[in-house]
């Protein structure tokens, strides 16, 4: 079934743990997170960056079929646009039925980021959407090479200050992390957590989360961290069994492939999913 972003974070919030928020470019990722999201009885959150419109995932194209599949779904399914870098692009997601968008000015100066992200506030909340948005930035872009330069780390009092000029009902913050692949095993400033969440009173939210260790998973929870998103290492598990079929040769059909892509990125996720809420979704 579909539901808001507010609605599955408060379901986060009551059980200190995480939502995880998955990038579903293709029918495959989308299949394979609402099956493992199912098996868990959990909420789950499928996602549409921008750049994936550069990709071969149009969002007028993908965008009606995460809607479809998460209003057929047996668990809540918030269904986000991530990354979204203009209002126009964030108000066709809207148009499409999505429930929640990140609109990520973060690259621009403050003034500049607060001016935006407040107008797709008021236009979001007034069509009964969340808003998520980040202050800081991380290393690389979504879907890039995890580790290529330098996050900017959030600074809490600016991110206080962010929120209350904004309206915005999630904060991305960054704080270690990095879109991609990591090089190395990511650093995280753990007190930079808990500073945010205590100013700002807002959900956190983790990017870059793919490769971060269940050890670190668990202390950025505790810290205030309730969306983590998810997709480098599911999409590297798809190709892994995607590979392994060409290797042993034993099929010349796309749809087997498909199959293996699939069944390997549903069991990714589903332990990426019990990590980010150990006790069970019914704890």
């Amino acid at each position: 079934m579909k539901t808001s972003l507010k609605d599955v974070l408060g379901w986060a919030e009551k059980r200190n743990c995480a939502v995880g928020a998955f990038n579903t470019p293709t029918y495959e990722n989308i299949r394979a997170v609402l099956k493992a999201a199912e098996s868990a009885n959990a909420p789950v959150i499928i996602a549409h960056a921008q750049l994936h419109e550069l990709e071969g995932a149009p969002l007028d194209e993908i965008g009606p079929l995460m809607v479809w599949a998460a209003e057929r779904a047996k668990v809540p399914v918030c269904v986000h646009l991530d990354h979204g870098e203009d209002a126009d692009y964030i108000r066709r997601a809207i148009d499409h039925g999505f429930t929640s968008a990140m609109i990520d000015a973060s690259s621009q100066p403050y003034d500049a980021n607060v001016a935006l992200t407040r107008k797709v506030v008021g236009e979001a909340h007034a069509r009964g959407v969340d808003v998520e948005a980040e202050i800081g930035a991380l290393a690389s872009r979504e879907g890039g090479d995890g580790g290529a330069g330098a996050a900017i780390y959030t600074d809490p009092e600016l991110a206080r200050r962010f929120v209350a000029d904004t309206g915005i009902d999630a904060l991305a913050a960054s704080f270690g992390t990095a879109h991609g692949i990591y090089k190395a095993k990511p650093v995280l400033d753990f007190d930079r957590i808990r500073k945010i969440r205590a100013l700002t009173g807002v959900p956190l939210v983790m990017h870059g989360g793919s490769g971060v260790s269940p050890e670190d998973y668990r202390t950025a929870i505790s810290c205030g961290i309730r969306k983590i998103n998810y997709y480098s290492y599911m999409a590297r598990a798809g190709r892994d069994a995607v590979s392994a079929r060409l290797a042993a040769g034993e099929t010349t059909f796309f749809h087997v492939l498909a199959a293996d892509a699939t069944n390997a990125m549903r069991a990714d996720a589903a332990r990426a999913m019990a990590v980010f809420c150990e006790r069970g979704p019914n704890a």
